[in-house]
C-alpha cells in the first residue's frame, strides 16, 4: 500500500486542482453556505497550487504560504527547507526564530512533531501562541522541508490538517519534480538530437558547395546561406516548441543541400496545406524523419528515389506523412528503434517525446518492408493545453 502513496496523493492533488477550476467558472451556482464555503476552500487550494508547482524555493514559499494558512486557519505557519526557514505568515513574528527548531526533528526522522509550552515561548507575557504542529514535505520518501504550525492550544484536529496539508503540499512538489524531470529529458534529447547531426552531411554539404565554387558561383552562396540557416536552426538554444512552418523551412534547407549532393538521384515532393502551419510541434520532431528517409531509404538505394512530404489538414489535427521509395527496413529493427536503439537517428527520441507532450496515441506510425520503402505519419493536435505557450 505504500508503495501506491505518492500516486495517490499526486491523483488526489490534480483532482483538487482541477475540481477547484470548475468551481471557479461556476461560482454563481454555489448557493448554500456550505457549497460557498466548499469553493472557498478548493479555490485556496487552486491559489496554492500554482506556486507549489514551481517547487520549494524561496519564491514559491512566499506566494504560497498565506493559502497554506488560510486553509488551516491558524494564527501562524512557517514552511522550510532541510536548510533554512523559507517563508512566514501571520502573528506572532517573534516566534519566526524557533521555526527552524522546530522542524530540525522532522527533517531528521520525516515524522510529525507535536509541541506544547515547554518548546514554543517567546518573552511577551501575553502571547497566545503556545503549541505547534511540524509535519514533513516529502517527495519519493526524501524529506525536503516541513510545514510548521503555530497555535494557542494542542489539539487532535489540528495535528490531522496539519498532516493532511503537508501530504497536499508533498504531492504538488512531486509534481513540479515530474515537471522538471520532464523538462531536463526532452533538453536532453533535443541535445542528443542535435549530436547525431551526422559530421557526414556537415561534411558532405561543405564538399558539394565547394564543388560549386568555380562552376556556379552564385549557386555557391545560395548554398552556403542556407547550410548557415540550417545550421542556426538546429543549434538554437530556445524554446521546447516551435511552429510546422519554421520546421519545415528547416527540412526544404536540408532537402536542398542533399539535392545539391545527390543531384538527379533524389527527387522531392511537398505538399502543405496553409492551415497547419502554424500549429506548435515540439522542435527537431519533423526534421529529423526525413533526415532518416535520406540516410536509410534513398541513400543505400541504386538509383533514383523520391522522398513525399504531407502536411495535411485532418479537422482537429495536422496529419504529417514522411514517405520515401527507398531500401527500406526490418520492421524489427524499427520496433527497436522505437524501443530506444540507436539505429535509426531519432526515430525513438521523437516518438518518446510526441507521446509525452500529447499523450501515447500520438506516436509514430511507421509502416516499412525491406525493398518496400518507408512511411512515416506523424498526428499532431492543432491546439493542445500547455504547448508552445
Amino acid at each position: 500500500m505504500d508503495a501506491w502513496a505518492p500516486l495517490v496523493a499526486v491523483t488526489v492533488g490534480l483532482l483538487l486542482v482541477a475540481l477547484a477550476a470548475w468551481l471557479v467558472r461556476h461560482r454563481r451556482d454555489l448557493g448554500s453556505s456550505t457549497d460557498r464555503a466548499t469553493f472557498q476552500t478548493l479555490h485556496t487550494v487552486s491559489l496554492a497550487s500554482r506556486q507549489l508547482r514551481l517547487g520549494l524555493n524561496l519564491t514559491s514559499a512566499e506566494r504560497a504560504i498565506r493559502h497554506l494558512r488560510t486553509l488551516l486557519g491558524a494564527p501562524a505557519v512557517a514552511l522550510t527547507d532541510t536548510v533554512d526557514l523559507l517563508a512566514w505568515d501571520g502573528g506572532g513574528v517573534q516566534h519566526r526564530p524557533q521555526a527552524m527548531a522546530l522542524a530540525e526533528p522532522v527533517l531528521a526522522d520525516g515524522a510529525t512533531e507535536v509541541y506544547g509550552p515547554g518548546a514554543v515561548h517567546c518573552e511577551l507575557i501575553d502571547c497566545p501562541l503556545e503549541a505547534a504542529v511540524a509535519a514533513p514535505l516529502a517527495i519519493d520518501d526524501r524529506v525536503v522541508g516541513a510545514l510548521v504550525v503555530l497555535t494557542t492550544s494542542k489539539s487532535a484536529g489540528l495535528v490531522r490538517a496539519t498532516s493532511e496539508v503537508a501530504r497536499w503540499v508533498s504531492s504538488q512538489l512531486e509534481l513540479a519534480e515530474l515537471d522538471k524531470s520532464r523538462t531536463a529529458l526532452m533538453e536532453s534529447e533535443v541535445r542528443a538530437l542535435r549530436a547525431q547531426i551526422s559530421p557526414h552531411f556537415i561534411y558532405n554539404s561543405l564538399t558539394a558547395i565547394g564543388s560549386f565554387v568555380r562552376t556556379d558561383p552564385e549557386r555557391a552562396r545560395e548554398l552556403l546561406a542556407e547550410f548557415a540557416d540550417f545550421t542556426r536552426y538546429s543549434f538554437r538554444r530556445h524554446g521546447d516548441f516551435t511552429t510546422l512552418a519554421e520546421e519545415l523551412r528547416s527540412i526544404e534547407r536540408y532537402l536542398m543541400l542533399e539535392k545539391a549532393r545527390f543531384a538527379d538521384r533524389l527527387q522531392v515532393t511537398v505538399r502543405v496545406a496553409p492551415e497547419v502551419l502554424p500549429v506548435k510541434v515540439p522542435f527537431l520532431s519533423i526534421q529529423p524523419l526525413v533526415e532518416n528517409a535520406v540516410r536509410h531509404g534513398i541513400e543505400r538505394k541504386d538509383g533514383p528515389g523520391t522522398i513525399t512530404l504531407l502536411a495535411e489538414d485532418a479537422q482537429t489535427e495536422a496529419l504529417i506523412t514522411i514517405e520515401d521509395d527507398g531500401v527500406g527496413v526490418d520492421p524489427d529493427q524499427v520496433r527497436r528503434a522505437l524501443a530506444g536503439s540507436t539505429e535509426s537517428v531519432g526515430l525513438g527520441n521523437v516518438d518518446e517525446r510526441l507521446r509525452a507532450v500529447f499523450g501515447d496515441e500520438y506516436g509514430l506510425v511507421v509502416e516499412t518492408a525491406v525493398g518496400a520503402g518507408t512511411k512515416v505519419t506523424v498526428r499532431v493536435p492543432k491546439f493542445a493545453p500547455g504547448v508552445g505557450g
